[in-house]
């Protein structure tokens, strides 16, 4: 698949003739927009392509990262607010009362799965919340480890506060925080008994990566982090002086009486934690293997900002190997991108977010739930024969929508509505839609529209070149039908296997 470029419309390709490839003042025609879109955030509406063509790849990285937003837009569940319950509170429960705890903290984890997803499809900065899924697939904690879902939301709230900001930071706040000490074992670390798990992973998986420490830096570090607990009433971080090891440890070659803030700082002080960091974003990003030139470019230039992940990203996207054409379509969309690019790009209206939490978590991709302290693996990990099905199925379920998005209703959803119960009956259409359409609608005639099409009609070849365009990264590789209608050819394009590439 990754081998097959398609070539450009004639116009857009004079627009590359006269820019150079390679440079940061090249123009962006509609296609390189989709890319930069695409690859930093989710598919994008066309709305959101639109003012990038015409900017040249400074300005246009410039506008994306300007853009970015520190919160997230919809308010989390009230209940993320809410103080665990004590010990006290705890201890008085009943056996029926304790299985009614644990399934209310399946549940709302389960919103705030929802929630998220929902976060995605609306937000107006979609590099933040892929920024905070890459981190959250970076600082690896999950729901098997932690068990009260407010702590996971809490986590979430400050992978998003950092996510284009201080990697420094960020990584001295996701120590202390509480799911990671809970994940990770840093709460049971205690002068006498060290616990490595933490020390392990901030080294191995957070900053420098396997093979660049010994097993004498692990358990050094792992005593400078004793002390760091938490209260076991409000699992909020608490500093325990008294469970502290203050002798001389030596991590990395250094030696002193040292805390776990100063071992987090031996480890950005380290070149490698630059390099180690900006060559998973490269992955993430640009493709799995990295230009050893231009990544040592854009490890420098994150280490000498201070650690300041924006100008990572900038140096990044700015990169010739971003916009090379042979590194287009070579990486697999995650499920999460996989659904919100589909539901964003053709502007699929929905009512409740958790089907599509459980669609993801189905195809491999459970939202606060990754698979191990590693995380997701990604790439061509993402497809095999049974995902391919269940994404292809997604598609099929999106044209089964179609139906809503259009001025009149067909009979077989005509009787549906009737046997609806009255309250959903008197609803709006909206609403009612919701309740046919499992909570899509797809308005397939308004998105053909661009292209002077209707679903019946049969496109010509320039609206056919207009399609792939606008969905694929390159061109498809099964045939589709010669005479197939717009609305069959477009469904061909997106069960084709090429759209699952970015």
């Amino acid at each position: 698949m990754s081998d097959s470029r398609r070539s450009r419309p004639n116009a857009q390709s004079a627009a590359h003739a006269s820019a150079p490839d390679d440079g940061a003042d090249a123009l962006l025609d509609a296609d390189d927009a989709r890319h930069l879109l695409v690859r930093t955030g989710f598919a994008p509406r066309e709305s959101e392509v639109a003012p990038y063509v015409g900017l040249t790849r400074e300005q246009a990285v410039a506008r994306l990262i300007g853009g970015a937003r520190g919160e997230a837009l919809t308010p989390p569940p009230a209940w993320a607010a809410e103080v665990p319950p004590s010990r006290a509170q705890r201890s008085a429960w009943t056996a029926e009362e304790r299985q009614q705890a644990q399934r209310q903290r399946g549940a709302r984890y389960d919103e705030l799965r929802a929630w998220w997803l929902r976060e995605m499809l609306v937000t107006p900065s979609p590099l933040t919340e892929r920024m905070t899924l890459f981190w959250h697939n970076h600082f690896t904690s999950g729901q098997d480890k932690v068990g009260e879902p407010q702590l996971m939301a809490a986590q979430n709230a400050l992978l998003r506060r950092d996510a284009l900001g201080s990697f420094a930071s960020m990584l001295h706040a996701v120590a202390k925080d509480p799911a990671m000490l809970l994940y990770l074992d840093g709460a049971s670390n205690r002068k006498g008994r060290p616990n490595e798990n933490f020390a392990r992973e901030v080294m191995e998986l957070f900053t420098l990566g396997e093979g660049q420490y010994s097993q004498r830096d692990v358990a050094e570090a792992a005593r400078a982090y004793t002390g760091w607990s938490l209260d076991p009433d409000t699992q909020a971080f608490v500093w325990r002086a008294d469970l502290h090891d203050d002798g001389e440890k030596t991590v990395l070659g250094r030696s002193g009486a040292f805390d776990g803030d100063q071992v987090l700082d031996i480890l950005l002080a380290q070149p490698q934690t630059a390099r180690y960091v900006s060559a998973r974003l490269w992955r993430e990003f640009i493709s799995a293997t990295p230009d050893d030139a231009q990544l040592a470019s854009v490890a420098d230039r994150f280490r000498a900002s201070g650690y300041e992940i924006s100008a990572a990203l900038r140096a990044l996207f700015v990169a010739p190997a971003f916009w090379d054409e042979r590194n287009r379509g070579v990486l697999v969309s995650s499920p999460v991108e996989f659904i919100v690019g589909t539901m964003r790009r053709f502007d699929v209206a929905y009512g409740d977010t958790l089907p599509f939490a459980r669609r993801s978590a189905a195809l491999g991709e459970n939202l606060f739930y990754p698979p191990n302290v590693k995380g997701w693996p990604g790439g061509a990990s993402w497809i095999n024969s049974s995902t391919l099905l269940a994404r292809k199925q997604f598609v099929e379920q999106l044209f089964r929508a179609t139906e809503a998005g259009r001025p009149h209703a067909s009979v077989a959803a005509t009787k549906i509505a009737a046997s609806m119960p009255q309250n959903v009956q008197n609803a709006p259409n909206a609403m009612r839609s919701d309740a046919l359409q499992g909570g899509m609608r797809f308005d397939l005639d308004g998105w053909l529209s661009r292209f002077g099409l209707a679903a019946d009609a049969t496109p010509g070849l320039s609206a056919q070149l207009q399609m792939q365009h606008a969905v694929l990264p390159l061109a498809p590789v099964d045939a589709i039908a010669v005479g197939s209608r717009s609305g069959s050819y477009l469904q061909a394009l997106l069960m084709d296997p090429v759209y699952q590439l970015k």
